[in-house]
């Protein structure tokens, strides 16, 4: 089960306490205990991870029996630990998550990807993704371990020419208009994308500005097979549940309805690319 799951029964299982001990709303818990009441509401609701202290005291108010106590503080341990799972990878820097991610696609027969602010790793040029993993390690203070990073992300786009795979890569318009660099860099990774179209296992799209979003997704994503990878801000979601992998393809499925593909998806590419070189 992935970590955003458990958190959100965990959530469920305070909620479920709070009710058996005889408050009625999270507001009346709220003031017995002297909170907010919105902190009760995140943390019923799965937004909010509880600290210890916080879990003292929601277990002081309600009483539960010995066991269910001693069950929900090893729980909050283990969400903790799967969430600092991700940031001990970033702390030994991004090469070797790339070389992870590199594997994970080898041994892969389909690969989509999806992107509504970043060109797709998989496709990104030296320049491009030397920008993001140098912004990547200033915003969360991992080792600066750039050029390695790059060098492994490059690897990984070998897949791009094994022909036995299926590959998707749907990207919003928004990506390749935002100034993540400058022209210097924009121009060759939108000639980059341009050359995909030429690749009979590639399925490029681009989702064009004045498309209506016929979905909502506020975030990029990637599904290997059947494992859906959720790289957000703070963590990584990887999950292989059922429901999960049946949303994600729904989400992909109607991104797709409103994409370009093809000639059509190219000629937007040369137009952005003109605008660029401009």
């Amino acid at each position: 089960m992935n970590v955003e799951k458990r958190q959100l029964e965990f959530g469920e299982a305070l909620r479920r306490l709070r009710a058996q001990a005889g408050y009625v709303t999270g507001r009346d818990f709220a003031r017995d205990i002297g909170w907010q009441s919105s902190k009760v509401s995140r943390i019923e609701n799965g937004r909010t991870l509880p600290s210890v202290t916080d879990l003292d005291a929601w277990l002081d108010a309600t009483d539960p029996a010995p066991e269910i106590g001693a069950r929900l503080y090893e729980d909050l341990r283990e969400i903790r630990l799967a969430r600092e799972a991700w940031r001990r990878q970033l702390r030994r820097g991004h090469a070797r998550r790339q070389h992870q991610e590199a594997v994970s696609e080898q041994e892969a027969k389909r690969i989509t990807s999806v992107e509504m602010f970043l060109v797709p790793g998989l496709v990104q040029t030296a320049d491009y993704a030397r920008a993001v993993f140098a912004m990547a390690a200033d915003l969360h203070g991992t080792p600066q371990d750039t050029e390695e990073a790059v060098r492994e992300r490059l690897r990984r786009q070998e897949v791009l020419y094994d022909s036995n795979k299926q590959i998707e890569i749907l990207v919003h318009e928004l990506a390749l208009r935002a100034p993540l660099a400058g022209p210097e860099v924009m121009s060759p990774q939108l000639d980059r994308l341009g050359t995909l179209s030429g690749m009979t296992h590639i399925r490029l799209g681009i989702i064009p500005l004045d498309a209506v979003i016929p979905t909502v997704t506020m975030h990029g994503y990637t599904i290997h097979d059947d494992t859906v990878i959720v790289e957000i801000n703070h963590t990584e979601v990887v999950t292989d549940d059922r429901d999960d992998l049946a949303l994600y393809r729904t989400i992909t499925e109607r991104l797709w309805d409103v994409a370009l593909e093809g000639e059509a998806a190219q000629a937007l590419v040369m137009r952005l690319a003109a605008r660029k070189g401009s």
